[in-house]
């Protein structure tokens, strides 16, 4: 995934396009272009270059996790030995290949990592927890936070400067 580059600058048509598209990713450019006052060859032109830039990351479908069994979400802090560079590479790594992993955040404070888990029981989550910190020699502890009920799930980045 492109890393979005420091010097894209975004202007009030780009930011627009892109809430539209944070809204659904399937609005026709046409739509896009009546909504925000450019031609669809201007708005086409406009993603291409945010989705080269980095800016646009992926578009992607939003599934909710009980249609396919997955009716556990699990916040893990977790906490490493070493924080040597390399470990912490290694660490981001293997959290970012476990599917069950659906975000990962190396973070400030007590614990290093963050971690947003779905699963379908709590069986699953004791056999990830074997495979991902009984079975990593750098994770000191791990404390495991089970969601109650998902009160608000997104990824919509605020577009406006003000």
């Amino acid at each position: 995934m492109p890393q979005p580059s420091k010097s894209t600058v975004l202007d009030t048509f780009d930011r627009k396009i892109l809430d539209i598209l944070q809204r659904d990713n399937t609005t026709p450019q046409r739509t896009i272009g009546e909504a925000v006052n450019l031609s669809a060859p201007a708005v086409q032109r406009r993603i291409k270059r945010m989705t080269t830039d980095g800016v646009i990351q992926a578009n992607v479908a939003v599934i909710d996790p009980d249609a396919l069994g997955q009716a556990i979400t699990i916040f893990v802090e977790v906490e490493v030995i070493s924080e040597t560079a390399a470990q912490i590479e290694q660490a981001k790594r293997e959290f970012s290949a476990v599917p069950e992993v659906q975000q990962c955040y190396y973070v400030t404070g007590a614990a290093d990592f963050i971690l947003i888990i779905v699963v379908p029981s709590m069986a699953d989550y004791e056999a990830l927890t074997r495979r991902l910190f009984f079975g990593n020699n750098n994770v000191k502890r791990f404390r495991t936070f089970v969601a109650m009920d998902r009160v608000k799930v997104g990824l919509s980045v605020p577009t406006s400067t003000a």
